[in-house]
């Protein structure tokens, strides 16, 4: 199979889909490569590294031109459009329910898109968000390192036990990849940090994980509401079902916060767990809510991107190769918890949340392959 990796353009996105290591396994089955130049610049990887790996080095129209699969980071925007045709793979994280332009041009265009957010594994884990949302939840803590302090507008406040002052209270609602990123951080430089979540589980999960001096609330509204009354610093790593209206943290409850707090939404969800919290990008970073700094940056991978880059090609490489080794249609046939990832298929849309969103027919994946399959016949 012929892949191409096109070179990201989505403002402040440093990643490229694969390494020059990546690139070998490939080529050692017998595919070809071709990625834009200058790709793998963001994540330090220069042309020549791909090159000696056994790519082809060219243009993104050629990229485009050559592939049967494109291999990469982001959403396909506006001017990529032009290059989607009948039948081309996109191998992604897609998000289509956050797009509906997007969403009518892969369906108009009778695109095959897979899609990394929504790949399953055994156990109903997303397995190539994980990577990335360890990442986010560590440079999340990261960040508020950052905006903590005074030259960039915070209450200048260390978050690390400093001998003879009182260490810094950190919250942190989620126990997931990102929660315990952000709480293995927290905790190793000596602050006072509190995990809540509903999952007890996952809470006993975390005991096993986390220095004895982490603490583990469940999650309602009590804990939740006194957490916030001493926390310098709350991050948000739950990611919040789109059909809710109500929130976790409401506008009212900023007002019982420490003045100058700050708040990081890792999930960056707009009206979501937090009521006051809006999408934010690395060049405007924070804003102020009732007193209360907000960092809710989208896309803190691309800050740490040569690792990034590393840890996500680790994990969807397996796929991509699966995919190049067998076909799409038998790739996903076979695998009922990789086949949840296919958002569109010739014309049909196959991801029943986004199509509930937008009002536009569903068709099950496994019916969607077994249709087009019989009307290609």
């Amino acid at each position: 199979m012929r892949i191409g990796v096109p070179k990201e353009i989505k403002s402040n996105e440093y990643r490229v889909a694969i390494t020059p290591t990546g690139v070998r396994d490939f080529v050692q089955k017998g595919h070809e490569v071709f990625i834009e130049k200058n790709a793998g610049v963001g994540s330090g990887y220069r042309d020549e590294d791909y090159i000696k790996s056994g790519a082809f080095c060219t243009s993104v129209e050629d990229v485009y031109k050559n592939a049967e699969m494109i291999y990469k980071v982001k959403e396909i925007l506006p001017s990529e459009y032009r290059y989607m045709r009948e039948g081309l793979i996109i191998f992604t994280y897609l998000h289509s329910n956050s797009n509906l332009e997007m969403t009518e041009v892969m369906l108009g265009k009778k695109v095959i898109a897979v899609s990394y957010e929504d790949i399953e594994d055994a156990n109903g884990g997303f397995p190539l968000l994980k990577p990335m949302s360890e990442i986010a939840g560590k440079g999340g803590f990261i960040a508020a390192m950052t905006h903590s302090q005074s030259i960039h507008g915070g209450k200048g406040l260390m978050l690390a036990n400093v001998h003879g002052v009182k260490s810094p209270s950190i919250a942190i609602i989620g126990a997931g990849s990102s929660g315990l990123g952000a709480a293995e951080l927290a905790a190793a430089l000596g602050n006072r940090v509190t995990v809540l979540d509903k999952d007890m589980e996952k809470l006993e999960e975390a005991k096993y994980k986390l220095p004895n001096n982490v603490e583990l609330l469940y999650s309602n509204r009590s804990n939740i509401v006194e957490t916030l009354k001493y926390a310098d610093v709350l991050i948000n790593c739950i990611l919040w079902n789109k059909n809710s209206k109500g929130h976790l943290i409401y506008r009212e409850d900023l007002k019982t916060m420490k003045p100058n707090a700050l708040i990081v939404d890792v999930s960056c969800d707009e009206m979501g767990a937090i009521e006051t919290s809006r999408p934010t990008t690395h060049d405007n970073p924070v804003y102020f809510e009732e007193g209360i700094m907000h960092y809710a940056v989208d896309n803190i991978p691309s800050a740490f991107s040569q690792t990034a880059t590393q840890s996500l090609s680790n994990i969807t490489l397996p796929y991509a190769l699966k995919i190049a080794d067998l076909g799409l249609e038998k790739a996903l046939t076979e695998d009922e918890c990789f086949r949840k990832g296919l958002s569109f298929y010739k014309g049909r849309l196959t991801i029943k949340e986004t199509a509930e969103k937008f009002n536009i027919p569903y068709m099950k994946a496994v019916t969607a392959l077994n249709t087009i399959k019989r009307e290609d016949v």
